[in-house]
């Protein structure tokens, strides 16, 4: 393999890392369960394909404006120093070209092919991470995630109208799982970075509050995100399968915030953190599965 060649493949991979791509693989899958869960049976093939290119397009131009806009906090941060924007592999003209073509190209795509509220309701949540996350409330407020995460939430609720073309309270009942499930989620990250949050003078919650303060915030929101997976067994949108893997999950959730509070477990806050992503993938397959074995229960 030539120089050349290796060179352009690095540059590949640059741009894809740009996309945060496994960010925006969990939020496809959210989308399409909530495609899945609008209707009885299969999902029509437009906007299963063009709805989710055009979701996933906007959602990598908001990871990659949140590369642009951290570039002197990523070189400070182990986890993030070797992003391509911090490192200089990628420059700020070439990720601001890149970001406005990927959101042009979503915006067209969801008007064109599937629906204008789909594209205005995308096009809201890309602003809502982009801009009023990453450049005013990560910086302003320890409640930054809390307020912040319903832009990440709003990938079921896109499924849902682009299948649709409206909105339902099913559908904003998914985005409130996925919201509640956002602070404890990052808080217990925070828990595991927070000196390197506060080096870079993020107010994540752990930072402001410190460690105990967090630790019982987690938990009191984890009890809050379990009550809330209840409901969709409780309005009939899911049925006992779901309410069973729900509880066993919940459950699963629960102990390691009690772990995180009892501060004995020095890896609990990541193994949480590792296991929210987990929980929140299983839950939705779990209901995506319930649906189609056991069909809607109204």
């Amino acid at each position: 393999m030539t120089q050349q060649a290796v060179t352009e493949n690095a540059l590949w991979r640059d741009y894809l890392e740009l996309t945060k791509p496994k960010v925006v693989a969990l939020m496809i899958l959210t989308a399409v369960i909530g495609m899945c869960m609008a209707v009885p049976g299969f999902v029509p093939w437009q906007p299963l394909i063009l709805g989710n290119l055009g979701i996933a397009l906007c959602a990598g131009a908001a990871a990659a404006i949140n590369h642009i806009v951290d570039e002197r906090i990523d070189q400070k941060m182990a986890r993030t120093k070797k992003r391509p924007v911090a490192t200089g592999r990628i420059s700020q003209r070439e990720a601001i070209v890149f970001a406005t073509v990927l959101a042009l190209l979503g915006i067209v795509i969801l008007v064109v092919w599937v629906n204008t509220i789909t594209a205005v309701l995308t096009v809201a949540s890309l602003i809502g991470y982009a801009f009023i996350y990453t450049m005013f409330l990560k910086r302003a407020t320890p409640q930054n995630i809390v307020i912040g995460g319903l832009a990440g939430a709003a990938p079921p609720l896109l499924g849902w109208t682009a299948v649709t073309g409206e909105m339902h309270g099913h559908a904003l009942l998914l985005v409130l799982i996925i919201f509640a499930w956002t602070p404890p989620h990052f808080w217990a990250l925070a828990i595991h970075r927070r000196e390197e949050y506060a080096s870079v003078g993020i107010p994540m919650l752990p930072v402001t509050h410190g460690v105990k303060f967090t630790a019982l915030h987690i938990l009191l929101y984890t009890i809050i995100m379990f009550l809330i997976t209840l409901l969709p067994f409780v309005t009939l949108l899911s049925g006992w399968l779901y309410l069973g893997g729900a509880v066993v999950l919940g459950l699963i959730f629960l102990y390691w915030s009690i772990e995180i509070i009892r501060g004995k477990n020095a890896q609990a806050p990541m193994e949480t953190f590792k296991y929210s992503i987990t929980y929140l993938l299983v839950l939705f397959l779990i209901m995506l599965v319930d649906h189609w074995l056991l069909g809607p229960v109204l």
